[in-house]
């Protein structure tokens, strides 16, 4: 923390995409700067460009050289980017590739070393990032790697009115079915379970598991994951104290509104949990990267490269997802001191 705020770290992502206009948008508001100190990791030069492109005059980003230089009532910015960059809006290049990455690795460095409390990352382009240096899926799996200490983490698309995790993330259609097994899904209810407590504050957290079949497999007539899977699984669960229920089918369960009545929801994979819930919150959704020590957070949307430049891009997401970074970081704070061990 700097002077009682929250420093929280922002990466860059794309510079071909709409990551600088999102984070732009965000912090041109200066009430932003009562709450925290916001530190992007990128290029000044990249984001004068897009700041010139949006039309936005009276705003400008601090340079500094290290997090301890940040000034506590600025938005900051830390140039990791040493040669010069061509920015080439709406176009997918290994340039913008490699200095997501840069800027990826300095702001996980400052993390790590406790220079920054929290993390936002702007949208990357996950085939120009792919190098020696980055060969994994997404954000997620890659602090997982730095960060998990034997713990992987979830995704966890977080909005006003639906938590949705899954518990195969970046899996093919067709190796689904061997992705989902018990063990699987119980790790993932713990998670959920654990994060909903020390992250958002529920004390008793009821989990929705929806089926991997249609009509959650109608008994065993449409597929036997759930018979031999998924309640075997909620059932050990609930033998553990997790209040998980289900399993649901995805369309009747979405549709009739039943989220509504569960802190969280834990779908089977990928499109199964992200269609609905972008379908309810695309524009103000977060995507946060629960069970890791380290707090991380996103907005749900990618690069957007057929709105870079044009600035019709809503930053309410990202907005959020720095909201959410903040909130997460005070209720583990307060989670912390209410289960301190009095005598110690």
């Amino acid at each position: 923390m700097i002077d009682d705020k929250i420093v929280v770290g922002i990466t860059q992502g794309d510079i071909n995409g709409v990551g600088y206009e999102v984070i732009i948008k965000t912090l041109v508001d200066t009430r932003i700067n009562e709450m925290c100190v916001p530190i992007v990791y990128g290029s000044s030069k990249v984001a004068s460009f897009h700041r010139k492109a949006l039309g936005i005059e009276n705003f400008s980003l601090n340079v500094i050289n290290s997090a301890e230089e940040a000034n506590s009532k600025r938005s900051n910015i830390i140039n990791c980017i040493q040669d010069e960059i061509k920015v080439e809006l709406s176009k997918q290049t290994e340039e913008a590739g490699e200095a997501s990455i840069l800027a990826l690795e300095k702001a996980t460095e400052d993390l790590k070393n406790g220079l920054i409390d929290v993390l936002v990352t702007a949208p990357i382009n996950k085939k120009n990032i792919k190098a020696e240096k980055f060969n994994f899926p997404g954000h997620t799996e890659y602090l997982a790697e730095k960060f998990s200490n034997g713990n992987k983490g979830i995704m966890l698309m977080v909005s006003d009115r639906l938590r949705v995790a899954v518990v195969s993330a970046h899996v093919p259609i067709s190796e689904l079915s061997k992705a989902i097994s018990k063990e699987s899904i119980m790790a993932k209810l713990k998670i959920l379970r654990d994060t909903m407590i020390r992250d958002f504050g529920v004390v008793r957290p009821r989990i929705a598991v929806l089926g991997l079949n249609p009509h959650a497999g109608d008994n065993g007539l449409i597929g036997n994951e759930e018979q031999d899977i998924i309640i075997p699984a909620i059932k050990d669960a609930t033998s553990e104290g997790i209040l998980a229920f289900g399993p649901y089918p995805a369309d009747g369960f979405f549709g009739a509104g039943n989220y509504k009545n569960f802190d969280a929801v834990l779908a089977m994979y990928h499109d199964q949990g992200l269609t609905p819930f972008k379908a309810i919150a695309q524009d103000s959704g977060v995507s946060f990267t629960a069970g890791l020590p380290i707090i991380r957070t996103s907005p749900i949307h990618g690069t957007a490269y057929d709105k870079a430049g044009v600035g019709e891009t809503c930053e309410d997401s990202f907005r959020n997802a720095l909201y959410l970074a903040i909130d997460v970081y005070n209720n583990r704070k307060n989670y912390a001191e209410m289960t301190a061990n009095p005598l110690v």
